[in-house]
């Protein structure tokens, strides 16, 4: 253990017999050479960084730049009505309580792990939350994969289906759980941002739509937004009340993973064909030539479902 060292004055008072009277013993102390500073525990000098130091913490993770999408995402199967009702309870089996609980913890620490703070971490570091760049051109229908299907309600409806309404149209599906998420849609579809996409899917409205899925997980948040309803509806027709989803359940990490919704606090668009194919998808804020990318693609799909409709009118005729 460290001890301070005594000077040579009080040493010789402390230690030496007392031959001097208690009086002159306490002149002695009011000497100068008392009022020396004794030895310090350590010998640093500061225990922090200087503030004007050259020396900078550097982050572990190299810096993240968003790739264009290299391969189409989605299901391999298409989507079917009462699919992803909600997350079925897991069951532990564990030969003993204390197997059972160690299995439960490892599945509440890595669901604590990618949940909130993974995804705020996200936001501040990868461009506000832009995990990729969506491609200049729409993935070719042989190679494209399905959309999946999500249960929730709808304002016209209490208990709804994604796939119904999103067979037999060219969607474009805006998916956010945030204000700040939908107002990373609206970059890309809303109408003073992209009045030519609006223009587009009002013109085609009998095979072309906008379709919006809030979702919402938070109980407490789920709740605000039944209790603003009313101002949702006046928002839009009432002919798009079926086309806002409000989902609650059934968002698993699989889902999230095959068509990329990796941040929950960010806004993502898709673009689909009549049979629930993503064809083109974007992330966050719109960059570069996005936006003219999503209405060239969805133009594209509208021109070809329509040659197609012509096709099966032909034939009926024929018949």
């Amino acid at each position: 253990m460290l001890q301070t060292r005594i000077t040579a004055p009080i040493r010789r008072v402390v230690t030496a017999k007392p031959s001097l009277c208690i009086r002159c013993q306490r002149r002695v102390l009011t000497l100068p050479g008392f009022l020396l500073p004794l030895r310090p525990f350590a010998t640093t000098t500061t225990f922090r960084r200087p503030a004007n130091s050259s020396e900078e913490l550097k982050d572990d993770e190299p810096e993240f730049i968003p790739q264009p999408l290299g391969r189409p995402i989605g299901f391999p199967n298409p989507p079917k009505p009462g699919q992803s009702i909600g997350r079925e309870k897991k069951t532990y089996t564990g030969a003993t309580m204390l197997d059972r609980n160690l299995e439960k913890r490892k599945d509440l620490v890595k669901e604590w792990q990618q949940n909130y703070f993974r995804d705020l971490k996200n936001v501040r570091k990868y461009r506000k939350g832009k995990t990729f760049m969506a491609n200049p051109r729409i993935f070719k229908k042989e190679a494209a994969l399905y959309f999946p299907n999500f249960h929730g309600e709808t304002l016209a409806e209490r208990e709804a289906d994604t796939t119904p309404i999103l067979n037999g149209k060219i969607s474009v599906v805006n998916i956010f759980g945030t204000l700040w998420g939908e107002e990373q849609t609206q970059s890309f579809t809303g109408k003073k941002e992209n009045p030519e996409l609006r223009r587009l899917l009002e013109e085609n409205k009998d095979i072309a739509q906008m379709v919006d899925l809030n979702v919402e997980e938070n109980t407490m948040k789920a709740w605000i937004v039944a209790i603003f309803r009313w101002k949702l509806r006046r928002q839009r027709p009432e002919e798009d009340w079926n086309k806002y989803f409000v989902i609650r359940r059934g968002v698993s990490d699989v889902i999230r993973e095959k068509i990329g919704l990796l941040n929950g606090r960010v806004g993502y668009v898709y673009l689909l064909d009549e049979n629930c194919k993503i064809r083109w998808a974007g992330s966050a804020d719109a960059e570069g030539t996005e936006k003219e990318d999503l209405t060239r693609g969805a133009q594209r799909l509208i021109q070809e479902y329509r040659t197609f409709l012509a096709r099966v009118e032909d034939l009926k005729r024929q018949r």
